[in-house]
């Protein structure tokens, strides 16, 4: 087996190697050995690094990643878990595109004033009871 040293797997991914470091330090990959003061990897460490940085993206903090991992670093993903960071992502996106609609109507409204505008006033209403009513869900109210 080829290992792949600290520098070519850096330049490969785009992670830093003080990230590289860190993430063996931590347990999330591990190195095989070293060449010199050079920290050296297994090939697969190149699939692990594209799954945590899928990982990142999605929101998980390192230690869920962690969890993703087998005691062999294959991966070993929660589909529940999954699903319902997909979901979460859904919400997030369906808030985005209506605050995206939002700024479009806001700046192309012809009302002389934003407050003349009945949908920008409409808007404004809406948004504070759905602020309202997050933060009762938050306070478990």
């Amino acid at each position: 087996m080829k290992l792949l040293d600290i520098g070519e797997v850096s330049r490969t991914t785009g992670v830093p190697p003080s990230t590289l470091r860190y993430y063996d330090e931590i347990g999330l990959i591990s190195s095989a050995g070293r060449h010199g003061l050079r920290r050296q990897f297994p090939p697969e460490v190149l699939l692990q690094l594209t799954l945590i940085a899928w990982g990142k993206s999605a929101g998980f903090s390192l230690d869920e990643i962690s969890g993703m991992f087998g005691r062999n670093g294959e991966p070993d993903l929660p589909r529940e878990a999954l699903h319902a960071r997909a979901d979460e992502l859904d919400r997030h996106i369906r808030a985005l595109m209506a605050l995206r609609d939002t700024l479009r109507h806001v700046a192309d409204c012809p009302a002389p004033s934003h407050m003349e505008c009945p949908s920008f006033r409409r808007l404004v209403s809406d948004a504070g009871t759905e602020r309202r009513n997050a933060g009762d869900r938050r306070s478990g109210g």
